[in-house]
C-alpha cells in the first residue's frame, strides 16, 4: 500500500541517483534543495534565501510561549519503511496546518521534535542508519520551514554506536539540531552502560542537550496479558537508566550533557527513599556526597502523563523546581489535557507555571527565547 503523503515527503526516492549525493552536501545546500522541494509548504519563496542562511528563530518569527520538549512527529520515511499501521493514527495522519493551529490555540510557541520509540523504528540494525538520516532530515527540514516553531532532537541508530557518533556530528554540524534523543534503553543495555561512552563523550565534548525517552527493554516485553510495555514498565525504564547513570558515574564523568527524562522520571521519586539508601552505603557513599536526591536533581523532568497531585508532589518535592519542563507526549496525549493537570494538581504556583511552560526549558534551549 502506497504510503500517504504530506507536506514533507518530497525527499528524492532511496534509489533515485541525486539520492546519495544529498549526504555530502553542506547544511546551507542540503536544507536549500530541500526548501525547493518542499513546493507545498507555507514559506513564500522570498523568505527562502534568509531561512537557509539564519540557524534559529528572530524575533519576526518566534513567539512567546510554552516550549514543548516532548512532542513526538513521524516522519514520512518512517511510514514508507513500516506502514501507517505501525503507528498511532494521530501520528501518521496529522497535518500540518493542523498542529500548527492546535499548537497556536494552546500558546505553544515551539514544539522539540523526537521519535517515539513505538513499533521499535530503529530496531532493525539493516535499516538503521539511513533511516535515522532520513528522520532527522525530515525534522531538520520542518524546523527550517518554520524557524521558531518547531526544534529537533535528533535520533541516533544505536546501538551501532560507530554509527551514531557519525550521525550525531552530521544531525549538529550540518542539520543545525537543538540536542540528541535517545531511548533509555537498547535492547539489553541501558544509558550509562560502557558501550555507550563514545556517544556520552562526544555528547559531553559538545555539552549538548539529551532528552530521553523510555522504551522496552529485552527482559520486559509483554510481562502481563494485556497490558501495554508503555503502562508500566516505561516508567520502570526509565527508572533503570536514571539509576545506571548515577550509580555508574557516568553522568559524573561526563557534566556537561544536560539531560532530560521523560514522565516525571518515571518511577523514580517513589523509590527514592531505597536510593538514597543506597547511596549512602559503603560501597557508594563517596560519589554522592550530597546524596542520591542532590545528584538526580541536576537532571530535567518533562511533565507528560505526570500532571497529577501525585507525581507532582512527589516529583517537586524532589528536585528544584527549575528542573521541570513542560511536555506532553503529543500524539498521545493532547495539551489542553496537559495544561489542564498542571493547573488544577494544586502543587504550582503562577510564578513556577511560568518557569515550567518556557523558562526552564530556555535555560537548555535558548536559542529559542525572543
Amino acid at each position: 500500500m502506497r504510503a500517504p503523503m504530506n507536506e514533507f515527503s518530497s525527499l528524492p526516492p532511496k534509489d533515485h541517483p541525486q539520492r546519495p549525493s544529498l549526504f555530502r552536501r553542506s547544511r546551507r545546500e542540503f536544507l536549500g534543495s530541500a526548501l525547493a522541494a518542499g513546493a507545498s509548504t507555507v514559506l513564500v519563496p522570498s523568505l527562502t534565501t534568509r531561512l537557509v542562511a539564519q540557524s534559529g528563530p528572530t524575533a519576526s518569527t518566534a513567539k512567546p510561549g510554552r516550549i514543548d520538549v516532548h512532542y513526538h512527529v513521524t516522519p514520512t520515511p518512517l511510514i514508507q519503511a513500516f506502514g501507517a499501521q505501525r503507528f498511532a493514527n494521530a501520528a501518521s495522519n496529522w497535518t500540518l496546518d493542523q498542529r500548527i493551529m492546535d499548537l497556536e490555540r494552546n500558546g505553544v510557541a515551539t514544539a522539540m521534535c523526537s521519535i517515539a520509540p513505538a513499533g521499535d523504528p530503529f530496531v532493525d540494525a539493516s535499516k538503521a542508519v539511513q533511516l535515522t538520516r532520513e528522520c532527522n532530515e525530515y525534522s531538520a527540514r520542518l524546523a527550517m520551514d518554520h524557524p521558531g516553531r518547531f526544534g529537533v532532537f535528533a535520533s541516533l541508530p544505536l546501538p551501532n554506536v560507530d554509527a551514531a557518533v557519525r550521525e550525531m556530528e552530521y544531525a549538529f554540524d550540518t542539520l543545525k539540531a537543538d540536542g540528541i534523543a535517545l531511548f533509555t534503553s537498547y535492547g539489553d543495555k541501558w544509558l550509562g552502560d560502557p558501550a555507550f561512552n563514545p556517544i556520552f563523550e562526544e555528547l559531553n565534548r559538545r555539552k549538548a542537550v539529551l532528552f530521553t525517552h523510555p522504551n522496552t527493554a529485552n527482559c520486559c516485553k509483554n510481562l502481563l496479558p494485556n497490558i501495554g510495555d508503555g503502562t508500566i514498565e516505561w516508567g520502570t525504564d526509565t527508572t533503570r537508566a536514571i539509576t545506571n547513570l548515577l550509580f555508574s558515574g557516568t553522568a559524573a564523568r561526563y557534566p556537561n550533557v544536560r539531560m532530560t527524562f521523560s514522565h516525571g522520571g518515571g518511577t523514580m521519586p517513589y523509590l527514592v527513599e531505597r536510593f538514597e539508601a543506597l547511596a549512602k552505603s559503603p560501597k557508594f557513599a563517596a560519589q554522592f556526597p550530597q546524596g542520591f536526591a542532590a545528584a538526580a536533581g541536576k537532571f530535567y523532568y518533562d511533565t507528560a502523563w505526570t500532571t497529577n497531585p501525585e507525581a507532582m508532589s512527589a516529583l517537586s518535592k524532589l528536585v528544584p523546581i527549575s528542573q521541570i519542563v513542560f511536555g506532553t507526549d503529543f500524539p498521545f496525549l493532547t495539551i489542553p489535557d496537559q495544561l489542564k493537570g498542571l493547573k488544577d494538581c494544586g502543587v504550582f504556583s503562577a510564578a513556577d507555571l511560568q518557569k515550567i511552560d518556557n523558562e526552564n526549558a530556555l535555560a537548555l534551549l535558548p536559542r529559542f527565547r525572543v
